[in-house]
């Protein structure tokens, strides 16, 4: 059994004009696929080749940086289409008294996210997450990821330049701002938070 290209949960064109049918078919169709794809060359025929995106993830974060790199980049992705709707939401029930106990509001909440995203240097993810029983604002650098950390990940922003980069070119406060007033899936969020659990990569 191999890792697979987890489909996207939208039509290409469904998050336009904050992130076009061009970018996603770039990000997802080559950037994560090549994940995937080099995440499977260096499995095949090993003792992961069955094993789960996760377990994979945990064992070559010590052991095999390159295997690190793919296999969480792999699951960092499909995290990201997850935590993107097409249609605008907001909170409610747990999720939003989580987030006012620890934020404020939800405003306050996208101001620190769009914050932290533009100011995260170079390549990387920005998280909302659940840990130590509050929700708090993570980053991580390039392909680190919080699967297998206390950290329980609700919904990340990718801030990597090719999750931009064709639409916004360098101006990722612009990007950032789309996604956080159009795109977040906070029902995805409240799913991540209720179950208390790491999300599990589909296939």
């Amino acid at each position: 059994m191999s890792i697979s290209l987890m489909p996207l949960p939208y039509a290409a064109d469904a998050l336009a004009p904050a992130i076009s049918a061009d970018t996603i078919a770039v990000h997802h169709g080559k950037h994560h696929k090549a994940y995937v794809d080099k995440t499977n060359a260096a499995i095949d025929g090993g003792p992961q080749a069955d094993a789960a995106l996760e377990a994979i993830v945990a064992s070559a974060r010590t052991s095999d940086q390159a295997l690190f790199n793919n296999a969480a980049q792999t699951w960092n992705h499909g995290f990201y289409w997850a935590s993107l709707a097409p249609k605008p939401s907001a909170p409610a029930g747990e999720l939003l008294a989580a987030i006012e106990r620890a934020f404020g509001s939800t405003a306050e909440l996208t101001e620190q996210l769009a914050a932290r995203g533009a100011g995260h240097f170079a390549s990387g993810w920005v998280w909302l997450a659940a840990k130590d029983g509050t929700l708090s604002i993570e980053e991580t650098h390039d392909a680190e990821t919080l699967v297998g950390t206390a950290a329980n990940p609700l919904l990340v922003i990718d801030v990597w330049e090719h999750a931009y980069y064709l639409d916004r070119k360098n101006v990722r406060p612009d990007y950032l701002k789309a996604v956080l007033d159009n795109l977040i899936n906070w029902q995805f969020a409240a799913e991540n938070l209720a179950r208390g659990t790491c999300w599990t990569y589909p296939g």
